[in-house]
């Protein structure tokens, strides 16, 4: 057969269901053979949007989502997708063109060495030379894309290549169970747990895989030891759970940071140190890192106990090996949540607009069942969801606090509602990193997906300026203009719709999730308290807690 028919046969053998992506030139023979096989090709209107799909996909999954795109500029444009899927353990492979390599008569024309390019970026990239190592390329790609710590992976398939006969037949997928921990480790995570007075679980990204949110949950029944999370950990575990603290939103100085201060043991559960660390570490505290692999060590994050093989079963075996009623002093985390709770409850029916953040996140938790997702873009109100936004179930809250990328929210959602097509999803942006990817809304209306898209306007890039006061500097070169959000959705054959006060906000939404096609609303948002609150009367209020 020709060789870009083994390719596709390969990835139909993978189990793929959609390619995402932009062909050019040197990808018409993979998308001829695309085009008879069971695979759905999506056509995006940028690479970026191609990959943060595929890796959304991956994400929620666990199988590898699959990108394609052309040579040069269409590859370059990958670059940011790669790292987005690299840094947050998002299963990804990446298919690229390239011009003839045995015949090409074009000299340099659009020639990036796309392979070197992205191998800082990837777990594998790889050119392929010869019709015949197709089978195996595949399957290594995705073999080292979807094992712990999954990634980003990348194939460059030359356009003579496509071309070639090849008679090799596809490699199957072998059957992998993940090694457990050492028994002694689990003994030593064990008697730690039982000797200590003032223990708390922390749950990360990694801790997001259907068997171990279960096990976490029997950990937490037997044990009543209080949880806080990652951001990339929201969900993980029920947050209306009676053991739930809150989550490390912030860097330091919030009512939780007291919590893990007066911890003498964190028990550390999936945490990856890309993300923002959620705590520092002192002498005065053991951590128990429990993870696929062993942990990586910097200047905050030296564990005395690691704890590493497949995490569910870990959590099964020292949850077995833990006795009933340890003598654990838990009242002052009580203590701790308790004021969380009256904090985030604040100004919740604040009716003052445009809207502020805690009125904002709190109508959208209402508006959303259990299973209802938002995906978010990367901007002031990400610490806002991360903070206030209670997550019941897993993958519920998707966000990226890895490479925190501009950008992505619209893509996500549109493959979440691919994924999960009976959930209510919300891709939640700021006007800056919508408009960084906002023709993707033309392949939502094409795709028919039914979901809401929410701008939160505030005309400027809220994050950096607030970080700009922070550092008590001037206001300067933040600032920009926007088109009409309402006429721009409706360019495009969605819904636009603005709100034009707070009380507004619930309706419009709950209106908007029942009603078929793509909703766009405008709503614009007020950050003007988040230096007072966030830098300051929170660490103060928080101080004067004994």
């Amino acid at each position: 057969m020709k060789a870009s028919d083994l390719f596709i046969k390969a990835l139909e053998n993978e189990g793929v269901e959609y390619v995402f992506g932009i062909p050019g030139e040197e990808n018409l023979d993979l998308l001829e053979s695309l085009r008879n096989s069971s695979i759905k090709f999506i056509l995006t209107r940028h690479e970026q949007g191609a990959g943060f799909m595929a890796a959304t996909y991956g994400r929620l999954t666990g199988k590898a989502g699959v990108c394609l795109s052309t040579l040069g500029p269409g590859a370059t444009n990958l670059v940011t997708p790669a790292a987005h899927a690299q840094l947050g353990a998002m299963p990804m492979v990446m298919i690229t063109g390239q011009k003839p390599i045995k015949t090409s008569k074009q000299g340099q024309f659009q020639i990036v060495e796309v392979v070197d390019m992205m191998r800082p970026l990837t777990k594998y990239t790889r050119q392929i030379k010869n019709g015949n190592s197709i089978p195996a390329a595949v399957r290594e790609a995705f073999r080292l894309a979807q094992e712990e710590r999954p990634g980003a992976a990348h194939l460059e398939l030359p356009e003579d290549i496509a071309r070639e006969k090849t008679d090799a037949p596809v490699i199957e997928k072998s059957t992998v169970r993940r090694p457990v921990a050492e028994e002694k480790s689990i003994q030593m995570a064990v008697q730690l747990i039982t000797d200590a007075e003032h223990p708390i679980l922390l749950i990360g990204a990694g801790a997001n895989r259907t068997v171990t949110f279960r096990t976490l949950k029997g950990f937490l029944e037997k044990t009543n030891i209080p949880f806080f999370t990652t951001q990339m950990g929201k969900g993980v575990v029920d947050e209306r759970s009676p053991h739930f603290l809150g989550n490390a939103a912030l860097s330091d100085h919030d009512f939780l940071h007291r919590a893990i201060v007066k911890a003498d043991l964190i028990i550390n559960v999936g945490h990856d140190v890309v993300e923002k660390p959620p705590f520092f570490m002192s002498s005065d505290t053991d951590v128990i890192h429990i993870n696929f692999k062993s942990a990586t060590v910097d200047p905050v994050y030296f564990p005395q106990v690691e704890v590493v093989g497949d995490i569910a079963n870990s959590i099964y075996r020292i949850t077995e090996g833990l006795d009933e009623g340890c003598s654990w002093r838990l009242k002052y985390f009580q203590e701790i949540k308790e004021a969380i709770e009256k904090h985030i409850e604040q100004r919740v029916d604040d009716d003052s607009f445009p809207i502020l953040p805690q009125r904002l996140v709190s109508d959208i938790r209402k508006a959303l069942s259990s299973d209802g997702t938002i995906a978010l873009d990367n901007g002031m109100y990400k610490i806002w969801f991360a903070r206030n936004y209670k997550a019941h179930m897993p993958n519920t809250v998707l966000l990226d606090n890895a490479l925190a990328t501009m950008g992505a929210g619209l893509s996500s959602a549109m493959a979440v509602k691919l994924v999960h097509p009976e959930r209510d999803v919300v891709a939640i942006c700021g006007d800056g990193g919508f408009m960084m990817n906002s023709q993707e809304l033309e392949t939502a209306v094409r795709l028919r997906l039914h979901f809401v898209i929410l701008i939160l306007r505030d005309g400027g890039y809220g994050m950096i300026k607030w970080k700009q006061t922070q550092q008590g500097l001037e206001a300067f070169g933040l600032d920009f203009g926007n088109p009409d959000f309402v006429k721009y959705a409706e360019s495009y054959g969605a819904s636009g719709h603005r709100v034009k006060s707070a009380d507004e906000l619930l309706p419009m939404l709950k209106k908007c999730l029942k009603e078929p096609g793509q909703h766009v609303i405008d709503i614009p948002v007020d950050y003007s308290e988040n230096t007072k609150i966030l830098s300051h009367e929170i660490k103060d209020l928080s101080e004067k807690i004994s």
